[in-house]
């Protein structure tokens, strides 16, 4: 297959796409990638929605999207329209629709732009396995289009735009009874629609593939984009979004991980980051993502173009092989690395940044889930015994000056690997640390043989994902499976911003396999005080354990995959996650799914081990995987429950107190 996703690997270039203009704010083409986001209050609270919209607008939404479930949300959209424009508010509104044909077809003729779900629209969800012969899947198809078909006449005739908004986790009985649970079968669920909608000459339509996954996201947009170049469809500007990412840092890391390696490829007309927050709070961190490419083309530093095909299969997630060093490649989840180079003094406490904590009293280090597992101390190796399990990184020189300690690994540079022997080098473990430039014909000749080398990429370009992406193709066009730890490097003024860039820099290469390590650190000013450099230190560390997390290489701590809040929610999500989440933050590795209605419930919450979901005011139904277990608890009861579900599966484990936290 070959693969035209991507305007550019490795200049940045925007996709362009159709022109679609919703409501007098134009979308795809030249126009500047667009914020949107969605209310939370009532639909049939007119005054509630208004305010809310006001809000969002204030924020910076360029479109505000109204859940519709049934006729009368879908009616009440004009008297919010109409509330909104008295108050000299133009905001495109935008109605969701789910399951409900007919609440589609009288929103078209009030607001800008419906979007629909083609896998709840007039299709069927049961999770059933349903066996499809070719002509009673053809019979269905049909069926649905001719169900689909309305909408699409009134919308050319109205003027009203179309978002034909696929999810992951709620994709058709038919769907996955032909593709199964793949980003394909995404596509195609769209595909069907769109096809009907170009018969009938409408193309005001807007595509999205969003999942709770961020692999299986990049995989679908990517796809989808390769499919309508195949078959020769519009190139119609894409609406990025990661379903359900969460809240706080979790929320924002992993919508960055997954929207922001779609922007570094240049895909991508609109965004929406779904956080477990106020709709307010959103749109500034989408923002954040968009503008770091409002000036890329001028900034960025030209890297050299790819001869021949993409060395790796962008549609489907291959981790590259790499031959075991130690600790790192081969089978091991990639590992972190904490920079405490900068550090004036480091003292046994101070190893908490690292998320190594000691306890003076027992005189013990206790390693919580998010330690490091190696640190670079530099030109100044640490004193005293490192905590079990913990490895040590020293310069060269720092190493060589301290007789060759077999407990300390040399950061080598590539003047200095050139110029030495095997026999002056750490017998096991030596890292080299080098750019795209360093990987010349000679350096590659010896990393194809050295077998005892971590190669620790890093990058000065403002188009740091593309060229470190490029260094990896060389590697393996060259054959070289040696262990690569990917560093990037912050000044953090901004903690938001850096979290967002590091999530985009690193996530982006750990999604299509690349990385097996990461190193973030700081080049803040050299005068800053010992507790502030502690601060950055445990913030990058933190956000290393997130950022492998949100991309699926690594699990090491509960995720929660929780719905933005909208219209249908039938509890308050944001305090119900963060009850959730402070009995349950413990669990490493579950994934527990928490859904404020059952649009989005067991579907969305596609992988999720166990599901909370709101299903009448008051009552919850609990899941296992996709499975209700119990289907009608009273919410008071309904954590316990859950933890009772968990202990009887054998994963619950009691709650210990690790330490002092950083700062405390």
């Amino acid at each position: 297959m070959n693969k035209t996703y991507c305007p550019s690997l490795t200049e940045y270039k925007r996709r362009v796409s159709r022109v679609v203009n919703i409501g007098g704010v134009p979308m795809g083409g030249d126009y500047p990638i667009r914020v949107q986001s969605m209310t939370t209050v009532d639909t049939m609270d007119t005054m509630g929605s208004v305010e809310q919209t006001l809000r969002m607008v204030e924020a910076g939404c360029e479109y505000v999207r109204i859940t519709a479930p049934s006729m009368k949300e879908a009616q009440n959209l004009l008297e919010i329209r109409k509330e909104l424009r008295k108050r000299g508010c133009n905001v495109p509104l935008i109605a969701d629709i789910h399951f409900t044909p007919n609440a589609a077809e009288l929103a078209a003729r009030i607001v800008e732009k419906v979007r629909v779900n083609p896998g709840n629209y007039a299709d069927k969800k049961k999770f059933e396995e349903i066996e499809y012969t070719d002509a009673t899947y053809a019979a269905e198809v049909e069926r649905i289009r001719e169900r689909f078909r309305p909408l699409v006449q009134i919308c050319k005739q109205h003027g009203t735009a179309m978002r034909i908004g696929t999810n992951h986790g709620s994709l058709s009985d038919r769907i996955l009874s032909r593709y199964g649970d793949t980003p394909l079968g995404m596509v195609e669920s769209a595909l069907e629609f769109l096809r009907l909608c170009e018969e009938e000459n409408y193309y005001d339509v807007v595509l999205s593939m969003k999942a709770s996954n961020t692999q299986v996201m990049v995989q679908a947009y990517r796809l989808l984009v390769q499919k309508l170049d195949e078959e020769g469809l519009q190139p119609y500007p894409l609406h990025l979004g990661v379903t359900e990412a969460g809240e706080a840092e979790d929320g924002r890391i992993k919508s960055a991980v997954g929207i922001g390696t779609l922007l570094e490829d240049g895909l991508g007309d609109t965004v929406r980051v779904s956080l477990t927050e106020a709709p307010e709070a959103e749109a500034p961190v989408a923002r954040m993502l968009i503008d770091r490419y409002t000036g890329r083309a001028a900034t960025a530093r030209p890297i050299k173009p790819l001869v021949g095909e993409e060395p790796i299969n962008p549609f489907q997630y291959f981790r590259r092989h790499t031959h075991e060093v130690v600790n790192f490649g081969g089978q091991n989840v990639p590992r972190v690395v904490a920079d405490l180079s900068r550090l004036p003094h480091l003292e046994y406490g101070d190893l908490r940044a690292a998320g190594h904590l000691y306890s003076p009293f027992l005189d013990k280090f206790q390693m919580g889930d998010l330690g490091a597992d190696y640190i670079y101390t530099g030109e100044r190796p640490v004193p005293y015994m490192l905590p079990n399990g913990l490895k040590e990184i020293v310069t060269f020189t720092a190493w060589r000056d301290a007789g060759h300690r077999p407990e300390h690994y040399p950061l080598m540079t590539p003047d200095a690997y050139l110029a030495t022997t095997p026999a002056q080098r750490h017998p096991q473990l030596n890292f080299l640390l080098a750019d795209l430039a360093a990987l010349t014909s000679e350096m590659l000749q010896h990393l194809r043989i050295d077998q005892t080398v971590v190669l620790t990429l890093e990058t000065s370009n403002a188009h740091a994902m593309p060229e470190l992406r490029r260094a990896f193709f060389d590697l393996i066009n060259a054959g070289i499976t040696c262990p690569v730890v990917v560093r990037r490097c912050y000044t953090i003024e901004n903690p938001a911003q850096t979290q967002l860039d590091a999530a985009t820099d690193v996530g982006g290469l750990l999604i299509d396999g690349l990385g097996d390590g990461i190193s973030l650190c700081t080049d803040a000013l050299p005068n800053q005080e010992q507790d502030a450099w502690l601060r950055d230190i445990d913030t990058l560390n933190q956000l290393s354990f997130g950022i492998l997390q949100a991309a699926r290489t690594r699990m090491s701590k509960t995720e929660y995959i929780s719905c933005p809040s909208c219209g249908r929610t039938l509890f308050d999500l944001q305090e119900t996650t963060a009850m959730i989440r402070k009995r349950t933050d413990h669990l490493k590795g579950i994934k527990i799914g928490i859904m404020g209605c059952i649009v989005n419930g067991p579907g969305e919450m596609a992988d999720a081990d166990y599901g909370y979901v709101g299903v009448g005011k008051g009552k919850i139904a609990l899941y296992r995987g996709q499975e209700v277990i119990k289907k009608s608890v009273p919410e008071e009861r309904a954590v316990d429950d859950l933890i009772e579900l968990m202990r009887e599966d054998g994963r619950w484990i009691e709650k210990e107190v690790l330490g002092e936290p950083v700062g405390s």
